[in-house]
């Protein structure tokens, strides 16, 4: 075990207190420091290096009665406090501590089974912690299995481009828009182009329906493998779990031989080396005792690889629901706003071709009036003709725009959250990757 640095409180201001350490002994940010307080542990919490050595840090209980140049002493690691079943119903402070006058509860054992303990329990026996390789293999094989789940997810997160999928509803909401380019406002307004302009208006709505089409087959390639990575990321969750499991075991056996070891066997060397005076006896102790210290040692490592798992099922979460939201939003622009829009194309196309019919007929009807005033006593038939047409009434297509002003609202509403839901990706990529390196890292100090 690494030793523990000791600093000096040099200010006290309520509830927060500047404690300064040697150099190269400054603790890491969130590390808690302990403080004997008159007979009292208090508990502090890093909050901010301020230089000078000077960790600034916030009392998680009453720092009454406490003075410069009280010693403070680094753990070295976060607060820690209990979790499971067995917290249910219990009242702790925010150290952890159990306030409701009950015994603290054992963590490591919260999740485990009757027959889960009883094997433990069996295995310890087993643990010879004299033999070397015994001790630097314990627990190797969970370790691994752990170590190549976390690096899985971490890649399932750089690997998983839904990049394409953004692209894709980008590239729908491009064609939506270059559609509604071609309107204009008024009643009028999209309708008011020449008779040859339908063929053109027919082309460009067959590209942007093959278009469309292609977009849809990129989506529904997206949806199958979405499914299929939620699947996944499911007996991702369950097989963390095992892991999870598989490592508290072990920590528990282990621990529970250590334990053993120092409390008789170590205990009875010690005496002998005592009583003899034997210089092989005291070695005997020593070989022992630094065995002990190796196994505590991996059993620390063991402990750190756990929580890695432990980080590992709220990960394996947020990137699940990342990928359901994702297929919702694809699965309502399938099923909704797509068939809407095609529908749209074939209203406009039927009411450019009665458009059309209606500028045909009203030129005939133009001529035959012409004719009919030339005769006299056609003039009381061609005024009622004028006066129908004067009064014919045309179809409104402010509807029509409406339609689809909504739907290209929908889809930038969609595409936004697209965006949001990349940016949270990315965001999970760069923490897993952090949280990787700074595990990493701190099992290369520990080992060192």
């Amino acid at each position: 075990m690494s030793e523990k640095h000791i600093g000096k409180v040099i200010q006290v201001i309520g509830p927060v207190l500047d404690i300064q350490f040697k150099d190269g002994e400054l603790p890491e940010l969130l590390n808690a420091i302990e403080i004997d307080n008159h007979g009292q542990k208090l508990v502090v919490e890093v909050a901010q290096l301020t230089g000078d050595n000077v960790a600034r840090c916030i009392a998680m209980s009453s720092t009454d009665g406490l003075v410069r140049g009280t010693d403070a002493v680094d753990t070295g690691e976060s607060i820690k406090v209990p979790v499971g079943d067995q917290c249910l119903g219990r009242v702790f402070n925010l150290l952890g501590e159990p306030v409701d006058n009950k015994p603290a509860p054992a963590p490591e054992e919260v999740k485990l089974t009757a027959e889960e303990k009883a094997m433990v329990d069996a295995f310890a026996q087993k643990i010879d912690i004299t033999d070397s390789s015994v001790v630097l293999q314990y627990g190797a094989a969970a370790q691994k299995n752990i170590a190549g789940f976390s690096e899985n997810t971490l890649n399932s997160v750089r690997t998983k481009d839904l990049g394409e999928v953004g692209q894709a509803l980008s590239s729908l909401v491009v064609e939506l828009k270059g559609f509604g380019k071609e309107e204009e406002k008024g009643v009028f307004g999209f309708f008011k182009k020449k008779r040859n302009e339908l063929e053109a208006m027919k082309v460009a709505y067959t590209k942007a329906e093959a278009n469309v089409d292609k977009i849809v087959q990129v989506l529904e390639n997206h949806q199958v493998t979405l499914m299929k990575d939620i699947a996944m990321l499911d007996q991702m969750y369950d097989l963390n779990t095992k892991y999870y499991k598989e490592l508290t075991m072990y920590i528990l056996a282990g621990k529970k031989r250590l334990a053993q070891v120092r409390e008789n066997e170590l205990e009875q060397l010690r005496r002998k080396a005592a009583e003899t005076g034997a210089q092989e006896d005291a070695q005997a102790y020593n070989d022992l005792a630094n065995m002990c210290s190796r196994f505590e040692k991996k059993i620390h490592d063991l402990e750190l690889t756990r929580m890695i798992s432990i980080q590992m099922g709220p990960q394996t979460r947020l990137i699940q629901n990342n990928d359901s939201l994702m297929l919702e939003k694809i699965q309502s622009s399938l099923v909704n706003t797509i068939p809407l829009w095609k529908s749209q194309m074939v209203l406009s196309l039927g009411l450019e071709h009665s458009r059309q019919a209606t500028a045909a007929q009203s030129a005939v009807t133009n001529m035959t009036n012409e004719l009919l005033q030339k005769n006299a006593d056609m003039l009381k038939m061609g005024t009622i003709e004028t006066a129908k047409e004067a009064e014919r009434s045309v179809v409104d297509i402010q509807t029509l725009q409406h339609t689809n002003q909504q739907l290209i609202s929908t889809l930038d509403e969609v595409m936004k959250i697209q965006q949001d839901g990349a940016q949270k990706r990315r965001e999970a990529e760069v923490e897993l990757g952090r949280i990787e390196g700074e595990l990493k890292q701190k099992l290369l100090e520990l080992r060192g």
